[in-house]
């Protein structure tokens, strides 16, 4: 990695390319001698290995580190950490051959206040920068819990009171925001009720849980050797406002240590509630957008309330390349892919390694581990380049190795990392400074959900792949911690001046968030209610205010045509009733009507009772069209969809109560047909 310092105060660093680490204190003699002989392939015994990697670890170019087995925040054992290291010198080695671009990411330092004006913008509130009267604004502070509501008004006020010492222009009082009397506002603590998972809060309901079967809940435990004590996690009520009381500072353990077995990660499951549950991808990109506002402000909050600084980085965008494959920004790869496929969500190229791995690889003994030859992903890397597009590329050629470095390599070569710039110091402090699991569980949870959708949807794709070659153990020899520490150094990486330290005391942070990332992987793709809620509480309120606008408007033009109106209304025969529209309606109450457009049957009534399920109506709509033609419908997966009302669009979980999801969205439509892939 290279730095250099320009005139403008700014660090240019290339990319997330490790430094090799320097050299720790008696870790070169511990490192040799305890390496456990049939702990690695043949070709990791060698003495002339070792010794590179000691010479790797006694690089000088950096100060030693104060790092050591008593100060650390996160410290392991030299052997736990063998694997990481080794990948480490794997990915100097191929950087140093020229085999892989390098991109500049360049950090500017932020101006006070600078952060805030940015951090209100990412979050949808660039109107109280602007000073506009937007109704997307509005409606978002409209929905804001307690602690989410304390959040942003502290960084406004940090932004207005930095304005207001450069003398730039007047801003808006945080009393006009948040309603408040007192230029410190505070805000009285309101009892938070468990919000059904459909978002909608109904009078006097409470929360219904079903009982355990095998598809009443997200089960992400262990297969074997877990604890015997499960942890049930909650999406209905805010992560932020469910701690209620501060940890003190030193209750953090200043030497948290991790353990490398699987059986040290705990159980957690999370319960349907009548309403399901809702992945990523079941609801519409508009909704998402407003999940990614909501997850920060609920992300700021949550660290706000454990007392932990949310630390981002602030760096230029970088361009990248515009066509190829390798070192191509995420977004635009997937519009050249779209091009030819239409629809895909993750790169054709990432699917392709993937697939080649998942097919020859995944019971390859030490994948992703032991690596391919250099020269060959050299020259296979050029070729793909050249011939991928054009179909001409002979994958039966690639071995599997060489498939894994391919694989890692473009990981590695993304102008910004998979898990974006902005937040991977956030990612580190999840560990860092937070304790227990379950809580780093929830501030990764919420990090997924800040993700945009092109990293999210590959970051899905690359960890249910990794979860097949751990579930490969037995063949491969890669366990959850092996892998973790492997992909680790691929994904995060520090920098700065001090990117030597800063590294070696990352290593096992890192390779625990990787760890994380993989276990509860089916956690972390599932949109939580709460969120879910305020989203539907946001379309309601600018729904609210379409409908205001839409009266005043017409108001306005009855009031200007009222005599023309007059004249050339027909008189109303005498005992005439008109009934408003809701009166007029053929549907009862407890009714809906769902639409089937790749059935032979495309619409049917269907009366709604406490028990009646989505899968229910979907099973009624097979039984009824499998004496007709269904021919549209052959080898697609049929889903029943919740479209508009309070709602973009929703794929209902098959195990959805659909008299509760009906009196929670009234005015929606319900559709069947296949579910986005």
């Amino acid at each position: 990695m290279t730095m250099e310092m320009k005139d403008s105060g700014s660090v240019v660093l290339t990319a997330y390319h490790p430094h090799s680490p320097a050299r720790i204190p008696g870790m070169e003699q511990s490192f040799v001698q305890d390496i456990p002989p049939s702990h690695s392939p043949t070709s990791r015994k060698s003495l002339p290995r070792c010794r590179r990697i000691n010479r790797m670890l006694s690089n000088e170019s950096a100060p030693p580190p104060a790092f050591s087995r008593s100060n650390s925040q996160a410290s392991m054992d030299s052997t736990s950490m063998e694997d990481f290291w080794y990948e480490v010198e794997s990915i100097k080695e191929s950087s140093e051959d020229g085999s892989e671009e390098t991109t500049l990411l360049e950090f500017k330092p932020a101006d006070e206040g600078e952060l805030e004006a940015e951090w209100l913008q990412d979050v949808g509130l660039s109107t109280l920068i602007s000073g506009a009267e937007e109704e997307d604004g509005q409606a978002l502070l409209s929905t804001l819990t307690r602690t989410q509501a304390a959040a942003v008004q502290k960084r406004y006020n940090t932004y207005t009171q930095t304005l207001r010492k450069k003398n730039k222009h007047t801003v808006r009082d945080v009393r006009d925001i948040f309603g408040t009397n007192d230029s410190s506002p505070t805000f009285e603590t309101v009892p938070v009720s468990p919000v059904p998972s459909n978002g909608i809060q109904l009078p006097g309901q409470k929360p219904v849980w079903k009982s355990v079967s095998s598809n009443s809940c997200l089960d992400c435990g262990l297969d074997k050797g877990s604890p015997s004590v499960t942890e049930e996690l909650s999406y209905e009520v805010s992560f932020s406002e469910s701690i209620t009381v501060l940890p003190k500072t030193q209750e953090w353990p200043k030497n948290q240590r991790f353990k490398k077995e699987d059986s040290a990660l705990p159980k957690f499951i999370v319960r349907k509630s009548r309403f399901g549950l809702t992945e990523v991808g079941d609801l519409s990109p508009e909704d998402m957008k407003k999940i990614r506002y909501l997850s920060l402000i609920e992300l700021t909050a949550f660290y706000d309330a454990l007392g932990v600084e949310l630390k981002r980085n602030r760096a230029e965008r970088v361009r990248g390349r515009e066509n190829g494959l390798f070192g191509v920004p995420l977004t635009i790869l997937l519009e050249n892919d779209q091009k030819k496929v239409p629809g895909i969500k993750v790169p054709l190229i990432f699917q392709k390694l993937l697939l080649k791995l998942e097919e020859t690889g995944l019971e390859t003994e030490g994948i992703l581990r032991v690596p391919g030859s250099a020269s060959r992903v050299k020259n296979l890397h050029q070729e793909l380049e050249a011939k991928f597009y054009e179909d001409t590329f002979d994958w039966d050629q690639v071995r599997n190795n060489d498939a894994a470095g391919l694989l890692k390599m473009f990981i590695r070569e993304l102008p910004s990392p998979l898990f974006t710039v902005e937040y991977l110091p956030a990612f580190i402090t999840l560990v860092e400074k937070i304790s227990k699991i379950k809580l780093q569980l929830q501030a990764l949870h919420l990090l997924i959900m800040l993700l945009p959708e092109a990293n999210r949807d590959t970051a899905k794709a690359f960890l249910q792949f990794l979860k097949k070659v751990v579930a490969n153990e037995g063949k491969n020899k890669m366990n959850l911690w092996n892998v973790s520490m492997i992909v680790a150094p691929n994904l995060f990486i520090y920098k700065g001046k001090r990117a030597n330290q800063q590294e070696m005391q990352a290593a096992a942070t890192t390779a625990h968030i990787v760890r994380l990332l993989i276990r509860y992987q089916d956690i972390l793709w599932t949109v939580p209610s709460f969120l879910i809620s305020q989203v539907r509480k946001m379309n309601e309120a600018a729904m609210n205010n379409s409908k205001r606008q839409l009266m005043f408007d017409k108001g306005v033009r009855k009031l200007l045509r009222r005599k023309t109106m007059e004249r050339e209304r027909p008189e109303r025969p005498e005992g005439a009733v008109t009934f408003p529209p809701y009166l007029q309606s053929d549907i009862p109450e407890g009714v809906i009507r769902v639409y089937a457009p790749l059935h032979s049957k495309v619409s049917m009534a269907i009366q709604l009772n406490s028990q009646t399920k989505a899968k229910d109506i979907l099973a009624r709509f097979h039984c009824e069209n499998s004496r007709g033609s269904a021919q549209n419908m052959r080898g697609q997966i049929q889903s029943l969809h919740e479209i508009g009302g309070n709602i973009g669009q929703h794929c209902l979980d098959p195990d959805a109560y659909m008299l509760d999801v009906y009196r929670a969205n009234p005015q929606a439509e319900w559709v069947i047909k296949p579910k986005a892939s």
